[in-house]
């Protein structure tokens, strides 16, 4: 089949998805002309007319409908194998998507591990926003932390998440925390909340320290204090001795540890955790999710 032969093709599979010349035309910025004349040499060269035009515009003819579908299958499948080939070419590479605060307290300092594991895989992390576009499929893999149950139903729960407010030593000590019961009111009015306000997309500002106080029987106010888009700045400002953090414990761990936060309470359950979505099923994802779940369990 001649090159003008195909091409011809391709052009008229665009003009027929889109019912009309300009509106092609301005999809594949040629002019309505260009398009319309390619057409007419197709046509001649085929020996039959693609489509019937009309003052409303055009319609495809029986012989024009009989080639558009069969064009349309073969150039899907063409994209589609071109695509698994590139996937396969550059399967060497993970790009994953995460948020910030899970890419620098949990993920990074576990990730030399990987790399030991897994000499020949590279790792890509695109940890930009506060929150994690899923629904953009510009990734191989990506974890999202949102409510259960998540609005993803082909992502994986990896990891529950636990909830915990958090202060500097020496805000507990100055501010009586230590000795504090969670039914002793004049202190709670007097505290400064320090809040993650974007834990997933359109949650309330306040919507973990809400919850924690619901879940503990509380009358507090909690639209106050100060409001962060990433829970680890609200963690550090904690540490800053600036209030009460509501952190997440997978985030905190090493904070508890080292004794820089400390906490009168226990930690309760969040209703939330962190989800695992593949968007390229492939061997190195495939290794990557092991390895995942193998350090969830550690």
């Amino acid at each position: 089949m001649k090159s003008s032969v195909v091409s011809g093709l391709w052009l008229f599979s665009q003009v027929a998805e889109h019912s009309s010349f300009t509106r092609a035309a301005k999809a594949l910025h040629l002019t309505t002309g260009a398009i319309s004349q390619q057409i007419i040499q197709l046509e001649e060269l085929l020996g039959f007319t693609l489509f019937e035009r009309h003052s409303r515009g055009i319609t495809l003819t029986t012989k024009g409908g009989l080639l558009f579908q069969t064009a349309q299958f073969h150039f899907s499948e063409l994209k589609n194998t071109l695509e698994e080939l590139q996937t396969e070419t550059l399967n060497n590479e993970i790009r994953l998507k995460l948020t910030p605060s899970f890419a620098f307290k949990w993920l990074v300092p576990r990730l030399e591990s990987f790399h030991l594991e897994n000499p020949d895989l590279q790792v890509q992390i695109f940890a930009e926003g506060a929150l994690v576009n899923s629904e953009l499929k510009d990734y191989d893999v990506a974890i999202d932390y949102g409510l259960h149950p998540y609005r993803n139903k082909n992502a994986e729960l990896i990891l529950d998440e636990q909830l915990l407010p958090v202060m500097s030593p020496k805000y507990l000590e100055e501010h009586g925390w230590r000795k504090a019961s969670e039914t002793q009111a004049q202190q709670w009015q007097q505290a400064t909340l320090l809040h993650d306000a974007m834990p997933w997309d359109k949650a309330p500002r306040d919507y973990e320290w809400l919850y924690w106080a619901s879940v503990m029987g509380l009358d507090v106010k909690t639209d106050v204090g100060h409001f962060f888009n990433r829970t680890d700045m609200a963690m550090s400002a904690a540490e800053a001795g600036v209030g009460i953090a509501m952190a997440r414990m997978a985030l905190v761990e090493d904070e508890l540890e080292t004794g820089r936060l400390v906490s009168p309470f226990k930690p309760i359950e969040a209703n939330a955790g962190y989800y695992l979505i593949i968007n390229t099923q492939c061997e190195s994802t495939a290794r990557f999710r092991r390895w995942l779940l193998q350090q969830v369990q550690s």
